[in-house]
């Protein structure tokens, strides 16, 4: 992997991220991108609450699957898409509040399928959950 993006890479991935309308319908932000990694953030608010007020665990798969998608993006050509194959989350600590970070990294990207692991943490950057998803390349 090279050392960092360019400007035009940065670029894509960013207008890319801004071409996502479910990532605005749970008011993702994009973080940190590198080759082969993506961070992805988001606010805790009442409508992503389960009714005992705990983060729905959708919300963090859609965390976690946006950061896989991102940290993979930064990996693929211009002509590229993926989609996930697979996705398994452990879910460690209950989620109540504050900001959420999705570190995703590149575990391996071969010809046709990428593996990405990706963990979640709060924002005391205690793992509150932890996931392995692999994704097919598409041209």
């Amino acid at each position: 992997m090279t050392e960092a993006l360019t400007p035009e890479e940065e670029h894509r991935i960013h207008e890319a991220f801004e071409h996502v309308p479910f990532a605005h319908l749970l008011n993702l932000e994009l973080g940190e991108i590198a080759p082969g990694a993506a961070t992805i953030h988001i606010e805790v608010r009442d409508e992503l609450r389960q009714n005992r007020g705990v983060v729905h665990g959708g919300v963090i798969a859609s965390l976690i699957d946006t950061a896989a998608a991102f940290a993979l993006l930064t990996l693929l050509k211009r002509d590229q898409t993926s989609t996930t194959v697979d996705l398994t989350i452990h879910y460690l600590r209950p989620l109540l509040e504050g900001r959420v970070t999705a570190e995703a990294r590149v575990i391996r990207a071969g010809r046709r399928l990428a593996v990405i692991g990706v963990d979640v943490l709060d924002d005391t950057q205690t793992v509150v959950a932890t996931a392995l998803t692999s994704f097919l390349k598409l041209p």
